[in-house]
């Protein structure tokens, strides 16, 4: 089955990319509309929206789950029942379409609620505890955004259709749009991981390495980008964009402190993750949408191989996932550090790899525009900061000494894993040249002061060298001592935010209801009904009990007792 998944998928991004080129060189946009039933005035259709965006997107995608198919038949060759975990990959890539060529809100939800459902589904693949907390965690964050989904479509009620493409131009000042673009952005947050939604990211790398390379990397992730671009003229002017610019600024930045104190492999990437979805969100509330969707794209490419490299790795390490105990591997592994070194530096924007294209359009349009000092500062030290890990990341895994066991047998000979990694090494190396002549119609030329031009080039050195110095770093290092116990430890555990969304929201609620156990239900309300009348039933029981004994020195007394009663009640 795998064979035939990768199979159907290829082919299927290659038509996606000849009707992509088609469409692009004949600027052409096609709208299909099946009507399902009508009835009175009321009917509900089915409508798809092909245009050179949704083909391009479809092709990546498919590109992407082929090749991680393609990987999972050897990494997961020993699972019993690798079928169901490939019809669980079709389907997520099936939601996945259904929500990229959808114009329709309501296929939009079905689209957006499999992504959620599947994506739970993938998270607890392996069955334990931390994957259920994982999981329970993703599936509770995606379904405010779900919600929010479900609350635009009742309001688009009021335009008489969910097609919610044709309300752009005249219903843009509307009081109802402002509502509805309000739900769009927290829909597009919680799916997408921007503050204060971001703790279930990284908790989701509970979950096999190719499910990470293709939902937590390059689709599921993006569908909240993908979904505020084909918003974007509606919310252009809206002041929520401009928190969201100020949010998903904080997110890049979090994460990238983050990761430098993080030494879980998969998790490090993850934030990675996590901070190019913030640099997309950021450029894309700036108003750059084709931008947003360049970096989008080469950021899939690099992002879903330096997954499945982690993947290899892990592997080949025995399962363990720390990076303190790797080191040295490029001496053994060279193909597999080749895709990883790769990646790593497409990641840090270094010059003619994919990420450089878009990433370094970016950071120019920022320095090009008008806007304050702290989104000039934030934005460059976000960049510093993924140089930075990287380069730690890179000295760790592949420089410094192996500190696993004495004796060790490590290789990179499972072609399957190398020929699906290599695939993506293309696209990583070439994806940005070619996205940057097809998107574009007109090159991008900014001119800029010298130093402005090359403050990515400086910033990025500086992260290098920092990096470098980090990953060689003693324990009585000056660089420890700079920072505080506490503040090492706010900036390490992502600002204390996986704690604050599961144990801080549960915390109020679960102690006041302890507290109401303890005094109501276990307390007054024991005394006054279930508790109490047993007590007073069982001691009228045993003072009865004791005049049934027949005792005869109890007979004669009640007897004298009684009858003094009497003689008191009837002659005094």
């Amino acid at each position: 089955m795998c064979f035939n998944s990768f199979f159907f998928l290829f082919f299927f991004m290659l038509i996606n990319f000849f009707f992509f080129v088609y469409f692009i060189m004949n600027g052409l946009s096609v709208f299909f509309e099946w009507e399902i039933i009508s009835f009175n005035s009321m009917s509900i259709v089915m409508s798809i929206l092909l245009d050179w965006m949704s083909l391009l997107f479809m092709m990546f995608v498919s590109l992407i789950s082929s090749v991680v198919i393609f990987y999972s038949k050897s990494y997961m060759n020993s699972e019993l029942k690798l079928n169901r975990f490939i019809i669980l990959v079709l389907m997520f890539v099936f939601s996945m379409v259904l929500l990229i060529i959808s114009p329709n809100l309501i296929s939009i939800l079905l689209g957006w609620d499999g992504l959620g459902l599947i994506s739970y589904c993938l998270v607890i693949y392996y069955q334990n505890l931390k994957s259920y907390n994982a999981g329970m965690l993703t599936a509770l964050s995606n379904r405010i955004g779900d919600v929010m989904i479900l609350m635009v479509i009742c309001w688009v009620m009021n335009y008489g259709s969910w097609n919610y493409i044709f309300y752009f131009d005249f219903m843009k000042n509307d009081y109802v749009m402002f509502i509805i673009s309000f739900m769009i952005i927290i829909a597009a947050m919680t799916k997408s991981a921007q503050i204060p939604f971001s703790s279930w990211l990284p908790a989701a790398m509970a979950a096999p390495t190719p499910v990470s390379a293709l939902v937590h990397s390059s689709t599921l992730v993006t569908a909240g980008v993908y979904l505020l671009i084909r918003f974007n003229y509606l919310l252009i002017d809206m002041f929520f964009f401009k928190v969201l610019l100020f949010l998903s600024i904080l997110t890049m930045f979090m994460s990238g402190i983050s990761a430098n104190y993080e030494f879980d492999l998969k998790k490090i990437i993850a934030l990675s993750t996590l901070s190019q979805l913030g640099l997309m969100m950021s450029i894309l509330s700036l108003g750059f949408l084709d931008i947003a969707f360049f970096h989008l794209l080469t950021h899939a490419m690099f992002k879903a191989l330096l997954f499945m490299c982690a993947g290899v790795i892990i592997h080949m390490m025995n399962d363990i996932q720390d990076i303190r105990y790797m080191g040295g591997l490029s001496l053994y592994i060279p193909l597999t550090s080749l895709c990883l070194n790769i990646s790593n530096l497409s990641l840090c924007g270094i010059p003619f790899l994919s990420g450089f294209y878009s990433k370094d359009l970016i950071l120019e349009m920022v320095s090009f525009n008008s806007f304050n000092l702290m989104v000039f500062i934030l934005f460059y030290l976000s960049t510093g900061l993924t140089v930075f890990y990287t380069f730690r990341l890179i000295m760790y895994v592949m420089i410094n000494d192996f500190n696993l066991m004495m004796i060790y047998n490590l290789y990179d000979e499972d072609y399957i894993m190398l020929n699906s990694m290599f695939v993506l090494l293309f696209m990583s190396l070439l994806s940005g040249s070619f996205l940057s002549w097809f998107i574009f119609s007109y090159p991008y030329m900014i001119y800029l002061p010298f130093n402005l031009k090359l403050m990515v080039i400086y910033v990025s050195i500086l992260g290098s060298i920092l990096g470098f110095m980090v990953s060689n770093m003693g324990i009585y290092s000056l660089n420890k001592l700079l920072l505080s116990y506490n503040l090492s430890s706010f900036l390490c555990l992502m600002w204390f935010m996986p704690n604050l969304s599961t144990y801080g929201l549960s915390y109020i609620y679960l102690n006041f209801s302890q507290i109401l156990f303890k005094n109501i239900d276990m307390g007054w309300s024991e005394i006054y009904s279930g508790k109490g009348i047993f007590n007073i039933l069982k001691n009228y029981s045993v003072f009865y009990n004791i005049y049934q004994m027949n005792n005869f020195k109890i007979y004669l007394f009640s007897f004298i007792l009684w009858f003094m009663i009497l003689f008191i009640f009837f002659f005094i």
